[in-house]
């Protein structure tokens, strides 16, 4: 009988995909209704491209070994968490897996701290003891990357109780991939974030491959947010090629913790153009050239620039302009990074125990 149903609940999940691109085509000024001064959208699209050309330096560098060890790439999912930031204030907490360069650039990390965490420097983030996956600002409230799936959505729980606790009006968001849905401390902390009403969001990344293995072939139901509902919490499926529909359902969920303590599961449909990490090419085995093309026509980047094109927002020479002026950044934050010192010896115990 399951595997009868399998065809069934494929076709449905195709369908609603094809709903929600139906509408966002039907709508005809998307910026409608939205909050979003000018100047607030062009940002948008700078974070993005930001994080864009960011990825595309640290794969290079990555390639002449000055970045050693793991290296997970934010190609495409751009949309996710820019969006996302865009719905929240400074004061919010922001936490994330391994996948985190985007996070920590968004948070407001200075390029030169983050690229000279990659190389293991000193001037890095995480003083270079941490690396590409464990990027951390307490100041910014980027409350790190996390290497262990789902290691960190408990964390979450705590951030937000404590704002809870102390009576302040910060919200946290985390962020995660599909497959660490499939972790049993996901399911302990949604409920314990419904039952004790934390002013939390969960976001998770579904970029439809948890390493090589599609999530078709790991997940029982795949519509992943229909899994809130077993804790009576608010939930909603994101597009998340598209940056706007990430700032509206964030907002949305992010203002319910905010006035009422009510955490929220989204589920942001997005992709990533690359491997799964600088180790797994960028097509890999399990996935088609032809696949991996036709993702990349939904580029959030291209897409974004293209409406504020039209709407007279921003020109195509501002955009070229732009990227120039993010490229010296990127450059710059290289020149950083190698001229950098490494961490000295004698750090190699500090932060470790307890004084």
């Amino acid at each position: 009988m399951a595997k009868s149903a399998a065809p069934k609940k494929k076709q449905t999940n195709k369908t609603q995909d094809k709903n929600n691109r139906q509408k966002l085509v039907d709508q005809k000024n998307p910026l409608e209704g939205l909050d979003l001064s000018e100047d607030k959208l062009i940002r948008i699209y700078r974070e993005m491209l930001l994080i864009r050309r960011f990825e595309e330096k640290a794969a290079q560098m990555y390639g002449m070994e000055k970045i050693m060890g793991f290296c997970h790439l934010y190609n495409g999912q751009e949309a996710v968490a820019v969006g996302a930031n865009a719905a929240m204030r400074e004061t919010d907490y922001m936490i994330t897996a391994y996948r985190d360069h985007g996070h920590a650039l968004v948070k407001g990390i200075p390029a030169n701290e983050v690229m000279a965490e990659l190389f293991g420097k000193v001037t890095g983030c995480s003083r270079g003891k941490g690396g590409s996956m464990h990027l951390f600002n307490a100041e910014k409230r980027m409350m790190g990357g996390h290497a262990i799936v789902g290691g960190h959505i408990p964390l979450a729980a705590g951030f937000a109780f404590g704002s809870k606790y102390k009576a302040e009006q910060d919200v946290t968001v985390c962020f995660f991939g599909e497959a660490a849905a499939n972790q049993g401390v996901f399911h302990e902390t949604l409920n314990m974030a419904a039952l004790w009403k934390l002013p939390v969001v969960y976001i998770c990344e579904n970029n439809r491959y948890g390493m090589g293995t599609a999530f078709e072939r790991a997940f029982a139901v795949w519509d992943i947010y229909e899994r809130a509902s077993a804790y009576d919490m608010p939930r909603a499926v994101v597009d998340g090629m598209d940056v706007l529909d990430m700032y509206r359902k964030t907002k949305e969920a992010v203002d319910r913790a905010r006035e009422e303590h009510i955490p929220t599961l989204l589920e942001a449909r997005t992709y990533r153009f690359r491997g799964h990490s600088m180790s797994d090419p960028i097509h890999g085995h399990y996935r088609t050239k032809d696949e991996v093309e036709e993702m990349k026509a939904k580029d959030p980047i291209l897409n974004f620039g293209t409406l504020l094109n039209k709407e007279g927002i921003f020109s195509e020479s501002d955009m070229k302009e732009m990227d120039e002026e993010i490229k010296k950044i990127v450059n710059e934050s290289i020149e950083f990074a190698e001229k950098s010192e490494e961490p000295p010896l004698e750090d190699l115990y500090t932060d470790v125990y307890v004084d």
